[in-house]
């Protein structure tokens, strides 16, 4: 299955890898990345992640054949979940990104980057942040 990613309403610009492991492969989203972010796309069970570390304003869009056929055989069989995107990346051209996964989530809500005591209802804190005593 391809996906081209469906994003709420806001300003997503800035993008980086908030965590990444076997299971799970979590990106954040908005419009400065320097405090914190609204959104993250969450894969599940990530097996290929061509992708920068922080990109901006990418671009989705429905796999080429030839990428899908790539992919595939890259990984031995058709992908659960395969998505797309174009980012600027810093170089003089967009990068082409591919992420195959089991699955996909839009997640909303404010996730904080730096260290902070007083979290409202369906805030959070980023996975590294730990409070000062730590």
């Amino acid at each position: 299955m391809t996906a081209s990613i469906e994003l709420p309403q806001g300003s997503w610009w800035d993008w980086d890898v908030v965590s990444y492991n076997p299971g799970e492969l979590r990106l954040g989203a908005g419009y400065d990345l320097t405090y914190h972010h609204g959104m993250e796309l969450v894969f599940r069970d990530p097996v290929l992640v061509c992708c920068p570390t922080a990109f901006q304003d990418p671009v989705f869009r429905a796999p080429k054949p030839d990428e899908l056929v790539a992919v595939t055989r890259q990984l031995g069989e058709a992908p659960q979940l395969l998505v797309v995107f174009e980012a600027d990346a810093g170089g003089p051209e967009p990068a082409t990104c591919l992420i195959a996964a089991g699955s996909v989530e839009v997640v909303q809500g404010t996730v904080f980057r730096h260290w902070r005591g007083d979290l409202e209802q369906g805030q959070r804190l980023a996975p590294w942040v730990r409070p000062p005593d730590q």
